[in-house]
């Protein structure tokens, strides 16, 4: 006893490989290379990360910051041993945040949590994050890896994502602009995106988590996992062409809960369910899961990932534009007067 008491520890043998952490960092620094954007300053190594703001573009610049993670959306990846797209997701959850106000993003920072580093796990899953970063146009310029022996389960891990953007004063959009008469575009999603996941998995368990049954001619496992849309491309275009009035991301609380976010006082969103297609992941659930389409509305986005609101003049060129941006997009509804300080949505009754 007297042996084991005296015997020499190392953070090794607490459950820390230091030495996997420096290899993770050798795996990923080819991600972060492909990122890279004029502004960064250094590399990977440092205690904080440089970006130079680019005052030769922007007379007022405002700085937009977001944060956010993946949610349950991960119990689903480590259920089915895929990896690959989750970082993705987290960037998209950061980004497309800050899109909402016009921010035009800069870089991306990820914390990685588990409780024993897996290289090869994260080598993959912040392959994803950098796949994320290109293609929103944001630079990954860091972040951490913390190895905590005891706080996770084994094969299990922890997102959370940060991002900066920019936003000239003057263009920031707030929906103050947003008045009756506007028309509101719908961007379609990729699916959930990463959000309702504890519903869904609750959904699954009802029915055994059935993954390989196919929907549409592929598992269900494939459209759960699909990664979240980045719209960043899209709309920084549109942004450069269109005075857009209001964004609103359509994320946790769905459009119910999101769109009335940028909607002034005095003022409802009017959406035509039978506007878009309702698509097949999304019936799936509310079948399996006979779930209330008030309920599927305020937990899903139910095929609707974003809402640009322009003014009645510019949709036809919006709707142009973003279709030529690669998005599928939808005339959704518009904005009308309610005599109500509160802003609201309004669903119209339709069969599906």
């Amino acid at each position: 006893m007297n042996e084991e008491k005296n015997e020499s520890l190392s953070y090794k043998d607490a459950g820390v490989d230091i030495e996997a952490g420096n290899s993770l960092v050798e795996r990923i620094k080819p991600v972060v290379a492909r990122t890279m954007i004029p502004g960064v300053l250094g590399g990977l190594g440092g205690f904080g990360s440089l970006f130079e703001i680019p005052l030769d573009r922007y007379r007022q610049p405002v700085l937009v910051s977001g944060t956010d993670g993946v949610g349950t959306k991960l119990k689903l990846a480590f259920e089915l041993g895929r990896h690959n797209t989750v970082g993705i997701d987290l960037v998209a959850m950061c980004i497309n945040d800050i899109l909402v106000q016009g921010a035009e993003p800069l870089y991306f920072l990820d914390y990685f949590a588990t409780g024993s580093l897996d290289v090869d796990i994260a080598a993959t899953v912040v392959g994803g994050i950098g796949k994320g970063c290109e293609l929103s146009g944001a630079a990954l310029v860091g972040g951490e890896t913390a190895e905590m022996p005891g706080m996770y389960p084994a094969g299990e891990y922890d997102l959370a994502g940060f991002c900066v953007g920019i936003v000239e004063k003057s263009r920031i959009i707030d929906g103050s602009r947003i008045e009756p008469g506007d028309r509101l575009l719908g961007l379609a999603s990729s699916g959930p995106h990463s959000n309702g996941y504890s519903l869904i998995r609750k959904i699954l368990e009802r029915e055994n988590f059935p993954y390989h049954q196919l929907l549409e001619g592929k598992p269900v496992a494939d459209h759960l996992i699909e990664p979240t849309r980045i719209y960043a491309r899209s709309v920084r275009q549109l942004l450069q062409l269109v005075d857009v009035h209001g964004i609103a991301h359509i994320t946790g609380g769905g459009i119910t809960e999101n769109l009335p976010r940028v909607i002034p006082d005095f003022s409802v969103a009017e959406v035509d369910l039978s506007s878009w297609p309702m698509p097949p992941i999304f019936s799936w659930l509310q079948e399996k899961g006979n779930v209330d389409e008030q309920e599927m509305l305020r937990t899903f986005n139910c095929g609707i990932g974003m809402v640009v609101c322009v003014a009645d003049a510019d949709e036809d060129q919006a709707f142009r534009q973003l279709e030529e941006s690669g998005e599928i997009v939808y005339r959704i509804g518009r904005v009308v007067d309610s005599g109500i300080k509160d802003p609201s949505v309004i669903f119209r009754s339709a069969d599906r």
